[in-house]
């Protein structure tokens, strides 16, 4: 099993940065491609962006292209979202996600553990 923490959430104004950070624990060796998404109320659970193993190869939603960046330390077993010029549309519970699989998934359904989520609000 694999446990998730997100941390770095609260309160931007519009134009300003946040970053993220997901903890991995447990059985972190077995960690493949992991992901960030996010969930508005009253919406769906979105896609925001993806790394792969060894971080060489990322994928992002085009909402958050050139603004986002998604990076990991092994390391730490950690995996970071850093995010610049936001805007209001970006107010969401933001959740980490991993798999043991290596392939890049745009779908909630590719990953097998989640975090709890942390909020991030971002007023105009």
């Amino acid at each position: 099993q694999v446990q998730l923490v997100e941390s770095g959430g609260g309160l931007v104004q519009a134009g300003g940065s946040l970053r993220l950070s997901c903890a991995a624990s447990g059985r972190t060796f077995s960690v493949g491609a992991m992901a960030w998404f996010r969930q508005a109320p009253g919406k769906e659970r979105e896609f925001v962006a993806t790394i792969s193993r060894g971080g060489s190869t990322t994928m992002s939603a085009d909402s958050v292209k050139g603004r986002f960046t998604i990076s990991r330390d092994n390391a730490k077993a950690t995996v970071y979202l850093q995010m610049n010029n936001m805007k209001p549309e970006d107010t969401a519970v933001y959740y980490c996600a991993a798999t043991p699989n290596s392939g890049l998934y745009m779908l909630a359904s590719g990953y097998d553990y989640w975090g709890q989520g942390t909020q991030v609000t971002v007023s105009s």
